[in-house]
């Protein structure tokens, strides 16, 4: 299998070097040269244009921004998808909208290319460790030639069902821990304004079952203040303005996704943009000072 990689960033890089450490052959892609640079030394090769680097690919793997970022890249600028060979998988690990992602898939069809999606869920440590999981919207025949891969780069794979169903589900995992980080946060510094200990709060909240898992990991960003980036802010403030825009598209409300969106836009105009998502807690503890 010829493997190709699309995107580089904080996700993309740590699952192509993943793939490398497995013995997997590929060539990779991205904007800018440093990553592609880094992955180069591990034993991969760097594509001289997107072009050239899916042409021969039986398999594309992509890890991009945002759906305009994707749409660019395959349909509009670079026009990728018309150099990738009939019968070759696209497998998009973006995190988009599931109706971009029917799109993709239609453009795809339409070129004899098979379409993928798989967004995963975790942070940099989770890629870095091979411990993602995919939620994977797939065809079994797709899926079984995918998924040794996916194993290399994740430590489960969950075919959520059809093409589409993958980026509906991870829409709303990820509406899940926007909310969630905006709760745990109030609930901290309202602790602290009754009087209770800040550390108490931080070291005993994340342990109750009420709470969710991930503000373990969250809560030591809080104590030390230091908010090093894992899931960038402003792609949780892009995740929650897809998951407004597909609630529009099914004319369903969705009341407390569209305040939280509204407090993430806010750090992201304090210049947070490119601190952890848990650094909505330092925007909340501005607005309360």
């Amino acid at each position: 299998m010829k493997i190709a990689f699309i995107g580089l960033g904080i996700m993309g890089s740590r699952m192509a070097t993943n793939l490398l450490k497995n013995n997997v052959k590929i060539t990779v892609y991205n904007r800018s040269q440093a990553p592609v640079q880094k992955l180069v030394e591990l034993g991969a090769t760097a594509g001289e244009s997107i072009e050239k680097t899916v042409k021969d690919a039986n398999i594309i793997f992509s890890m991009l921004s945002t759906p305009e970022v994707v749409q660019s890249v395959f349909l509009d600028d670079h026009k990728a998808i018309d150099y990738i060979q009939k019968g070759a998988i696209w497998v998009d690990c973006s995190t988009v909208n599931p109706s971009f992602t029917a799109q993709m898939a239609k453009e795809a069809a339409k070129r004899n290319v098979h379409f993928v999606d798989a967004p995963v869920a975790g942070t940099k440590p989770h890629a870095e460790n091979a411990e993602l999981v995919f939620f994977v919207g797939a065809k079994k025949a797709q899926l079984e030639i995918i998924e040794p891969y996916l194993a290399m780069m994740g430590k489960k794979t969950m075919q959520v069902g059809e093409v589409g169903k993958g980026s509906s589900f991870k829409m709303l995992v990820n509406l899940l821990l926007a909310q969630s980080m905006v709760i745990f946060s109030e609930s901290i510094l309202l602790g602290e304004k009754m009087g209770l200990d800040k550390q108490f709060l931080l070291d005993m909240l994340p342990n109750l079952v009420v709470a969710a898992p991930f503000t373990k990991f969250k809560a030591k960003m809080i104590e030390s203040d230091d908010y090093e980036v894992q899931f960038p802010l402003e792609w949780m403030y892009k995740d929650l303005q897809l998951a407004t825009t597909t609630a529009y598209e099914h004319q369903h409300p969705l009341f407390l996704a569209s305040l939280t969106k509204d407090l993430y836009a806010k750090a992201i105009q304090e210049g947070l943009s490119r601190s952890d998502f848990a650094a909505i807690h330092q925007s909340l503890e501005g607005m309360q000072s």
